[in-house]
């Protein structure tokens, strides 16, 4: 068994953090800021835009039960990566649509996987890729938000449950049984 880590930016890190928590494969996601020039940035600095932060998370899984290649398609397919700096209603920087290799091979797979998901989408894709630089991880009260506090909060209910059904309906095989959408 191999374990690797992607660190991924899709917008609102709560929303990202749900999905992949539904993946088989998937053993830890974490939410947490990068790609920035604070130090330790809180989530109120990173959310004023001006720390060049993005939200993202950190994931673990394992290669022997889904590639990363099925891991970047299925971070393509669950955001928006023709939005510019925006999900939705979020907009700025932090809210970027990003990946981060931890290496030479998982830069390449990004490069592929954005080649591979162009044909899916109606505009250009403006997913970047970037350094893998200094991560920080978010508050607690930011981890596993989908599981506790989201289930109350009316934007995570907007947005949330279509990224889930969009995983089950494109990523069947690869979505956890039982996992609520």
């Amino acid at each position: 068994m191999t374990v690797e880590t992607a660190t991924l930016a899709g917008g609102c890190f709560w929303c990202t953090e749900a999905v992949f928590n539904d993946v088989i494969g998937v053993s830890k996601v974490e939410s947490g800021y990068i790609g920035g020039n604070v130090p330790n940035p809180t989530y109120k600095q990173v959310c004023g835009g001006d720390t060049g932060h993005a939200e993202a998370i950190r994931v673990t899984y394992e290669t022997d039960q889904i590639s990363t290649a099925e891991l970047f398609d299925i971070f393509l397919a669950t955001h928006d990566p023709t939005q510019l700096n925006r999900q939705g209603n979020d907009v700025g920087t932090q809210y970027r649509s990003a990946f981060f290799p931890h290496s030479d091979e998982q830069k390449a797979e990004a490069e592929a996987a954005i080649a591979r998901a162009s044909a899916d989408w109606p505009a250009p894709i403006v997913t970047t890729i970037e350094p893998l630089s200094d991560w920080y991880p978010a508050e607690d009260y930011h981890q596993e938000y989908w599981q506790g506090e989201g289930q109350r909060n009316p934007y995570c209910l907007a947005v949330i449950p279509p990224k889930l059904r969009k995983l089950r309906k494109s990523f069947a095989a690869k979505a956890k049984e039982g996992a609520a959408a």
